[in-house]
């Protein structure tokens, strides 16, 4: 029997993640929606991604977080809310459970901006300690409200940590090819997904029962990896050894609050991630957790190794 896909509405489609979103939404077969304030309509790179959307029959939508009532016109045409806006704008999002709830009660699924760790597991420390209160203070207000919910933790992008082997300090595109460098002992296991897949996980979780008011953990197991084995396994593709620097955890530590914006997040999400292993150190509960790839075996993920190479 053929599911009835939910309508969605995205808001924060222009960013990172948002835009794999948006796409993975529409080419999945839902009639999606984006809310986009005029600004980014006009602006010529947000624009271009915009038009991209539309070529995919996405329906734009003028509005704003700070508006509340283009949110609520908008919410009115959706079945499933999906916020992935950045980190400047994570509080902001009452605005949107207020939106959800002065529309009715027709919201089957709200998905606030996660898209990372666990904030409720973290054992992150300083600037990334901080971003991960905020987003854990949408979920507290998210339950209290009684808005039905998914958070989606799908841990690394592949864009950001493996695509530069997590070297932070250098603007990379594409994994090292002399030197790199190593946080604590490199055997810390994390996370690493591709964005597409992230994306395909979110559009089959928002119509599943099973994923109703759970986290949802992205954890495919060929992609559980340690930084030493994603530096020796890229060494393999390339039959090059890199030049290794290990930091301790006491330099990072000394790293994060001496850097300025954003390299002092980009250490402290690496601290937890490669240290002191923020994505692996627990077990899924399953009275509040499912895992993606459990539910969902069909999806095809790409793994970590078929993922470096492309670079290659």
């Amino acid at each position: 029997m053929a599911m009835n896909l939910s309508k969605v509405l995205v808001i924060g489609g222009t960013g990172y993640i948002g835009k794999y979103i948006v796409q993975g939404s529409a080419k999945s077969g839902h009639q999606t929606f984006a809310l986009m304030r005029e600004a980014s309509l006009s602006d010529p790179v947000k624009g271009k991604i915009v038009q991209s959307f539309k070529d995919l029959g996405v329906t734009i939508l003028n509005g704003d977080l700070s508006d509340k009532e283009s949110l609520v016109k908008a919410i009115q045409h959706v079945d499933v809310v999906i916020s992935t806006v950045g980190n400047s704008q994570i509080l902001n999002q009452i605005n949107i459970i207020s939106a959800i709830k002065e529309s009715g009660k027709h919201i089957k699924r709200f998905l606030p901006s996660e898209f990372g760790n666990d904030v409720d597991r973290t054992v992150a420390i300083g600037p990334a300690k901080t971003e991960f209160e905020l987003k854990a203070e949408i979920r507290r207000v998210v339950e209290a409200e009684g808005v039905p919910y998914t958070y989606v933790i799908n841990n690394c992008f592949d864009g950001y940590f493996l695509a530069t082997l997590a070297q932070c300090e250098s603007r990379l595109t594409s994994p090292p090819r002399d030197k790199v460098t190593i946080y604590g002992d490199g055997n810390t296991k994390a996370i690493l997904n591709k964005e597409e897949d992230i994306a395909a996980y979110t559009m089959r979780a928002i119509d599943d029962p099973r994923t109703l008011n759970k986290t949802f953990f992205i954890n495919p197991p060929k992609n559980i990896v340690s930084q030493n084995e994603t530096v020796a396994l890229w060494e393999s593709k390339i039959g090059k050894t890199l030049e290794k620097t290990y930091v301790s955890e006491e330099e990072l530590l000394k790293k994060i609050p001496e850097s300025p914006h954003p390299l002092d997040l980009l250490f402290a999400l690496n601290h937890a991630i490669f240290v002191k292993g923020d994505q692996t150190c627990f077990t899924i509960d399953p009275s509040s957790g499912v895992e993606a790839s459990q539910l969902f075996p069909d999806v095809k993920y790409t793994s970590v190794d078929e993922y470096l190479s492309q670079f290659v």
